[in-house]
């Protein structure tokens, strides 16, 4: 079930669901959805002398972005072609029973911006910023303003909630981010990380078998 803006509201007044700060929501909580504003911080990629990335290497990801934090008033210009991974400017914490899902704004599909690429999924348990995946698909630049709203979330309650959330029980990699966060690709089983103990419970035993880690958006 998709959540309305009465469910939303429910949600939000009894402390389970958080989005903040959350200061116009007359505006911002749409019939079935809630416009997220854009932060300050973008992480833009470098072109140049850089032959491929190696996605378990943390020294080539992190090589390959550098940090632009806007100043009040001023604005980012999205060009053609160009990818650069911005934040929202609110955090949330979505409950283990809700599943939110990122969506653009229709406004901004019609001048060809897209706020992600792959990563439209917020899993239960997630707690921090959401990065965005911006991309220019048009002709022209656009320019961004930090404060404008940006994206959407659309809340679906599960019919069951998670037994096992997003977090650190997980292995997840992006609890509580702040700000845009490059790629800790490197950080899954399948490079090396330890995403298989990280599912141990607290209390020392293994989890379910057949679990392999977080999977989705935030992971």
């Amino acid at each position: 079930m998709i959540l309305s803006d009465a469910d939303i509201l429910r949600r939000l007044e009894a402390g389970d669901l958080v989005i903040e700060p959350l200061d116009d929501p007359d505006l911002q909580i749409q019939p079935a959805s809630v416009d997220l504003r854009l932060g300050r911080e973008f992480l833009e990629f470098q072109r140049a002398n850089i032959p491929c990335i190696h996605p378990g290497s943390e020294r080539e990801v992190s090589e390959y972005v550098s940090e632009t934090i806007i100043d009040e008033g001023e604005e980012f210009v999205l060009h053609p072609g160009d990818f650069v991974l911005g934040t929202t400017k609110e955090r949330v914490e979505i409950p283990p029973d809700l599943l939110a899902n990122v969506e653009g704004r229709s406004s901004l599909g019609r001048l060809a911006i897209v706020v992600h690429a792959t990563a439209g999924l917020c899993d239960p348990g997630y707690r921090g910023q959401i990065t965005l995946e911006l991309s220019n698909l048009g002709t022209a630049p656009v320019a961004l303003t930090p404060g404008m709203r940006i994206s959407q979330l659309v809340f679906t309650e599960m019919k069951n909630a998670a037994e096992r959330p997003y977090g650190s029980g997980r292995g997840s990699k992006y609890q509580d981010q702040q700000g845009p966060q490059a790629s800790r690709i490197q950080g899954d089983h399948e490079f090396g990380g330890d995403q298989r103990d990280a599912e141990r419970t607290e209390d020392g035993h293994d989890s379910p078998s057949g679990s392999t880690g977080s999977g989705g958006e935030r992971r």
